[in-house]
């Protein structure tokens, strides 16, 4: 096991990950004008802005292979941040790709290292899809991954192959400009985070907590990339506050503060930032794009025509194959081998049922969004992790919720579930038993271990099959496991059935696991209550109900799949409450995160 400071020792002797690339100017949205340091906040911080996180999850460019990436994740971070700022942390957190970034700007340099101010350009041109399209595999152009075996937006089946939805959302920015000193930055902070280069040397990989103080004069050499996310004052110090691309284990929970005003390490020199197009476009994989209205896109039809026709020859000889194919992937009853974990009464016991709201949504309680982002188990490979999908998703939203919305928002591992047998494999699994493993080992967030989509070779659940990470060269890389790597518990978990009592565990803890029986007709499901009559539902899928509603006299569950965003209402599906529900009273489970380990 690699200890955190040999880890870090290794990491200075890799090549740069950030090269300023010249020709590239700004696109700004409109003309702005600059206030001085005097007309604005004393402090800033879009991690805990009066309780709220606007900050989308952590991420780590070193899993599940080293990548010099951090220029492209440092650009869709900072815009998907900035989407939530200007959605007030309403759902839904978008979190988009860099793997597009890695694979199809060739305008930078892919794993071996890029400019954030390119990633802005192809973005602002081309748009961008989330990371449920093309989930990051820590590979791009220069080492295999290229964009003529690559789409914006892809999903595969149990038989192997892989395809184009019929439709997907693609995000962009109405305009991107270029800044530098404190002035400046100050301002543009004011609407969100911003990325900013910087020197990284051995006290930046190093850094655990305080202000990382300024030791030079003049500009510096750049090697990295982060994203600033706020300011303050700190024992008459004035600091920018930061997040890194190296996951939460290193620094401060992924985090860092750094001298203001002496361009300490060059993070002053060369900075940049985008503004997010509210305006999501979709797109339809038979060429069409629909716009909202009155918004203008840089592709034209025929463009899209020859990149849908390529894609389709591409993905015809697709090399993505899953391991091993199995549709769907839920036990029939959910099952704890050492039997349920309870502590006093059942939420059901305790709550009124009368009291309990007629409508309920997790996505919006009092304006703000307490889930996780939604994901995709499909991709990069085929993989029947539902089970593992759905409890983790569930017992995230449950955190993020006794957080209160407020920071760090969290995404828990479906990877390391499935590496450590924690109730099954991507043939397929029991969500008891992962609720049992929160328990009893806890659980890492994803910058431990990246979605693959795979079966280990084999199942120890070691060190480095729970947490890891890469040290380069790109090509050559070595992986080593991670020392106390920061844990989720569960300090209860149990089973619940019934409309009644589902919505009072809901109610009161939290988004709850549900096995279904998921047939063709709803794979196909593009909105709307969906109903369909079994006469005796076969479960074999798990998905994760988050509330409630009605609509013209109907009553729903508000239900969250891991089939992608672009399936269903954003990933999301209202399922008829009191029949021809695919059996979803029948068989559900939930977990009480323990924020005390």
């Amino acid at each position: 096991m690699v200890s955190r400071l040999s880890f870090l020792l290794v990491c200075v002797l890799v090549s740069s990950s950030f090269v300023q690339k010249p020709g590239v100017s700004s696109k700004p949205t409109s003309v702005k004008t600059l206030k001085s340091a005097d007309e604005l906040p004393s402090s800033l911080d879009w991690s805990n802005n009066n309780g709220v996180s606007y900050l989308t999850i952590p991420r780590n460019t070193h899993v599940p292979q080293f990548c010099e990436g951090v220029w492209a994740f440092v650009a869709t971070t900072t815009i998907s941040d900035r989407f939530k700022v200007l959605f007030n942390a309403s759902f839904p957190d978008i979190i988009l790709a860099p793997q597009v970034l890695l694979s199809c700007d060739y305008a930078s340099n892919g794993c071996t290292s890029g400019d954030f101010l390119t990633a802005y350009q192809y973005i602002y041109t081309n748009a961008i899809t989330d990371e449920t399209c093309e989930v990051y595999q820590g590979k791009g152009y220069t080492d295999g991954l290229n964009c003529t075996n690559f789409f914006p937006c892809y999903t595969c089946s149990p038989d192997g192959t892989c395809a184009v939805p019929p439709t997907y959302p693609m995000y962009n920015i109405t305009g991107y400009e270029m800044i530098s000193g404190v002035t400046q930055m100050l301002n543009a902070l004011q609407n969100g985070p911003i990325s900013c280069g910087m020197q990284a040397t051995q006290v930046f990989f190093n850094y655990t907590n305080g202000i990382i103080m300024n030791t030079s004069t003049g500009n510096v050499t750049l090697n990295h990339a982060v994203e600033i996310i706020g300011y303050g004052t700190q024992n008459g110090v004035n600091y920018w506050k930061a997040r890194n691309f190296w996951g939460t284990y290193w620094g401060n929970g992924g985090y860092f503060m750094i001298q203001q005003g002496t361009n300490a390490y060059g993070i002053e020199q060369y900075c940049a930032y985008g503004d997010p197009n509210p305006n999501i476009i979709i797109v339809n994989s038979t060429s069409d794009i629909k716009p909202e209205p009155h918004h203008h896109h840089p592709h034209h039809k025929k463009e899209i025509e020859k990149i849908d026709s390529t894609v389709k020859k591409i993905l015809a000889g697709s090399e993505r194959q899953p391991e091993y194919p199995m549709k769907y992937g839920r036990v029939p009853k959910v099952f704890f081998e050492n039997g349920e974990r309870i502590i006093g009464k059942r939420s059901w016991e305790t709550i009124d049922i009368q009291a309990v709201p007629a409508a309920w949504d997790w996505r919006n309680v009092n304006n703000t969004n307490f889930l996780t982002f939604t994901r995709n188990q499909h991709v990069p490979v085929y993989c029947g992790s539902c089970w593992a999908h759905g409890t983790t998703s569930s017992l995230a939203d449950r955190i993020n919720i006794l957080h209160g919305g407020s920071f760090p928002v969290l995404s828990l591992s479906p990877q390391v579930i499935i590496n450590c047998h924690a109730g099954g494999t991507c043939n397929g699994g029991n969500p008891g038993g992962v609720y049992e493993f929160a328990h009893s080992h806890g659980i890492p967030d994803d910058t431990c271990q990246q979605y693959i989509a795979k079966n280990p070779s084999h199942y120890s659940c070691s060190a480095i099959q729970v947490c890891e990470t890469c040290t380069g060269p790109v090509g050559s890389q070595t992986c080593t496991a991670v020392s106390n790597p920061k844990l989720w518990y569960a300090s209860q978990y149990g089973k619940v059935s019934g409309a009644a009592n589902m919505k009072a565990e809901i109610y009161k803890n939290g988004p709850i696991g549900c096995g279904i029986e998921a047939t063709e007709q709803l794979e196909n499901y593009t909105g709307g209550i969906f109903s369909q009559f079994i006469p005796y539902p076969r479960i074999n899928h798990e998905v994760a109900v988050v509330g409630w509603g009605s609509e013209n006299g109907e009553d729903y569950w508000i239900v969250r799949n891991s089939w992608g965003t672009f399936w269903g209402e954003r990933g999301f599906f209202r399922l008829k409450m009191n029949s021809d529900n695919l059996g979803i009273t029948l068989d559900c489970d939930w977990g009480i995160p323990d924020l005390n380990r």
